[in-house]
């Protein structure tokens, strides 16, 4: 960390702030990072972050903001189940988090579930205090009840899909923020792409099933490319369509960086990540998909009542994700699409030995994706005219939905029970 200071580096505040407001969940998804991989450390959190350590965790927030001049955070309410918590212990966590920042600070809030219990009074709830709602669904019926199950092995489909009518109603859907949906090679693309189209999302985010070097993910090949010409199937269904039916984040952000645009999507760009975990006793986590390479990859040893926020910048593990290029492995750092891919997810680059100074696990599948959109997007920059010419980038990503981000990287909707 000396070095890098002596440089001239400065780390990047924190702008989003995942609390676990809750870390069991009831669901058993049996891809679900936090509870079927490699770090088990769920089972000695409390369930339910304490009334306390919620006042705490918002105190440290508010003391972050303004000792880095924020005007605005976000702060997603989380799990596990984040609804297992309970509508008025909710109540009271978002109502912390507001009278500790006071009027001077934006509070930006969104709850990330699985839907199961996204009933009128959550949505009550979330209405009063402009709550953005992220559910999970993986596709249809059949694709989704394929993984997102209860313990006794009952589908979740029909529950899920009743909370986001719910929520999707003509009072609520101002709260609607998007859709997750965790890729699967056995579920067919665009007959996911469609179902997930039904209930009409502002955005969509597919995932990657997690894995790494010492785990590889479902169908993963050494020589072939499974996930990213799933993806690429995507694409072309979406960026060929007549007119833009919904924004898809991944889509979106290589478009984004192939016109010489800055990406806020963590999986993708070389921007800073600026987004840090509260588990539910208070500790201070890196972002909790490391919870899929090794027992302990998340932890920092750091706890809100002992820590501020702005000592967990000074980690070299929080530093690693905020240098850009300069974390990259060699291999990564010579690729003609470094700066687009910017080595994959982190906790996908993982490999025992070398950590996570690695390509990423999706290596191959990514620069298929990105060497396609790449591909569409310089031919219809070469095609697209205008009343000044040719069409440059902004005309581009204005019109396949790329929305203008602010800088640094945030995560993608985020969900292991949810």
């Amino acid at each position: 960390m000396g070095r890098l200071l002596e440089s001239g580096w400065r780390p990047t505040p924190f702008r989003q702030f995942i609390l676990k407001l809750h870390s069991r969940c009831n669901l058993a998804c049996d891809y679900c990072y936090m509870y079927e991989m490699a770090d088990q450390s769920w089972r000695s959190q409390p369930r339910r972050m304490s009334g306390p350590t919620i006042d705490r965790v918002a105190a440290r927030i508010a003391e972050h903001a303004r000792a880095n001049g924020l005007e605005s955070v976000e702060v997603i309410l989380h799990g596990g189940e984040p609804l297992l918590a309970g509508v008025d212990h909710m109540r009271y966590a978002l109502t912390a988090l507001r009278a500790a920042l006071g009027p001077g600070i934006e509070l930006v809030t969104r709850v990330q579930t699985n839907g199961v219990l996204l009933n009128e009074a959550f949505l009550s709830l979330f209405a009063d205090l402009d709550v953005h709602v992220g559910v999970s669904v993986d596709g249809d019926e059949e694709g989704h009840d394929r993984h997102r199950r209860r313990a006794s092995g009952q589908g979740s489909y029909e529950q899920v899909r009743a909370g986001i009518e719910r929520l999707t109603a003509p009072g609520y859907r101002h709260l609607f923020g998007g859709l997750l949906c965790t890729l699967d090679l056995a579920n067919d693309p665009v007959t996911t792409y469609e179902a997930l189209l039904r209930f009409r999302p502002p955005v969509l985010d597919f995932l990657l099933p997690h894995g790494n070097w010492e785990a590889p993910p479902p169908g993963w090949s050494p020589t072939g490319s499974p996930y990213g010409d799933w993806l690429v199937a995507v694409f072309d269904r979406w960026y060929r369509a007549p007119e833009r039916e919904t924004q898809i984040r991944m889509f979106s952000q290589i478009i984004r960086l192939v016109c010489g645009r800055p990406s806020r999507s963590e999986g993708i760009g070389l921007s800073p990540v600026a987004v840090v975990v509260i588990e539910t006793d208070g500790s201070i986590e890196q972002v909790d998909t490391l919870k899929s390479a090794y027992e302990g990859a998340s932890g920092t040893l750091l706890h809100t009542f002992r820590d501020s926020f702005d000592a967990a910048l000074l980690l070299p593990s929080i530093a690693a994700r905020q240098i850009g290029a300069r974390a990259l492995s060699d291999e990564c750092a010579a690729c003609e699409l470094a700066r687009i891919c910017g080595g994959g997810l982190y906790p996908h680059r993982y490999r025992p030995g070398t950590g996570f100074r690695n390509p990423s696990i999706f290596c191959r599948d990514l620069y298929r994706l990105i060497s396609h959109i790449r591909q569409a997007v310089t031919a219809d920059v070469a095609g697209l005219t205008g009343p000044a010419g040719p069409a440059g980038p902004a005309d581009l990503t204005d019109r396949t939905g790329a929305a203008p981000p602010p800088a640094p990287r945030t995560p993608e909707l985020l969900a292991p029970g949810g």
